[in-house]
């Protein structure tokens, strides 16, 4: 059922309230199904994931147009009373203009946050140039207002994720996305301690979104201890439940067997889940 537009205002700003408290975890399913799962589990946020999306779809990660995005985005947000951050990859648009059109179709599907990237997505040249990169933020920034406001903007700095691991860079990045209206702050890639307390240093009053979608020696009590405010695995579960499915396939396929199902949810818990 789509959600009134009182319930959504009341999402989005529990959201913008998580950012204040303290370091929380917003994991992102890619259908109903795993969105509903993981709203059992008591998380108070989700995240769509481009990549989990895309693959749900036989599609590669940056393959899928704005138009499935955006239905999928109202599934999402329909699919639990939990807020919903929209993983929106590069708004969609090379321009600024094209950038602001596409914010405003996206938050009118009640999503509570949004991200914008700053890459290109030409392998040849990744990343934005930083005057335009800052420009297609502050466009979505000002689509935002024009709707109310009151939907979350995350400023992202692709860098590390486009063999580019270039901290001071990534840095002044985040800090003319603060300047340009982000309200929160994400470098996908980074994974030490030292980068990881620089950022949320650099940016601070700003929250810091930090992405761990392998495994990591760092707990999620040692992540908030240095500053960082929420925790996002980008399309480490969908990898995750992939990961599985493959396994029991192959064995299936190449053996014969039947081992990959060992460890398989049951379908009386399943059927619990969404009943």
């Amino acid at each position: 059922m789509t959600p009134s537009p009182s319930a959504i205002a009341t999402r989005r700003r529990a959201f913008r309230e998580l950012h204040a408290a303290g370091c929380f975890v917003i994991p992102n399913p890619w259908d109903a199904g795993s969105a509903r799962y993981l709203a059992s589990l008591g998380f108070r946020a989700l995240a769509t994931t481009s990549a989990g999306f895309a693959w749900s779809r036989a599609q590669p990660d940056g393959a899928m147009s704005r138009e499935a995005v955006l239905a999928h985005l109202r599934e999402m947000v329909a699919a639990t009373d939990l807020p919903v951050n929209a993983d929106f990859e590069s708004g969609y648009g090379a321009t600024p203009e094209d950038v602001a059109q596409s914010v405003r179709l996206a938050v009118d599907t009640g999503v509570a946050g949004l991200s914008i990237e700053d890459a290109t997505g030409d392998a040849a040249d990744p990343i934005h140039g930083l005057d335009m990169a800052v420009a297609r933020l502050r466009a979505a920034r000002e689509a935002i207002a024009a709707a109310g406001g009151d939907t979350l903007l995350v400023g992202r700095a692709e860098n590390y994720l486009h063999g580019r691991p270039d901290l001071a860079d990534t840095i002044a990045r985040l800090r003319a996305y603060a300047e340009a209206g982000a309200d929160c702050l994400y470098a996908p890639g980074i994974r030490t301690r030292e980068d990881i307390a620089a950022v949320v240093a650099a940016v601070a009053p700003k929250p810091v979104n930090l992405l761990v979608g392998w495994p990591s020696d760092l707990s999620l009590a040692d992540i908030a201890a240095l500053g960082v405010r929420r925790v996002s695995v980008g399309g480490a579960l969908a990898r995750s439940a992939w990961g599985g499915f493959m396994r029991a396939a192959q064995s299936l396929a190449q053996d014969g067997t039947f081992d990959g199902f060992a460890g398989a949810a049951g379908g009386a818990e399943l059927n619990a889940v969404f009943r």
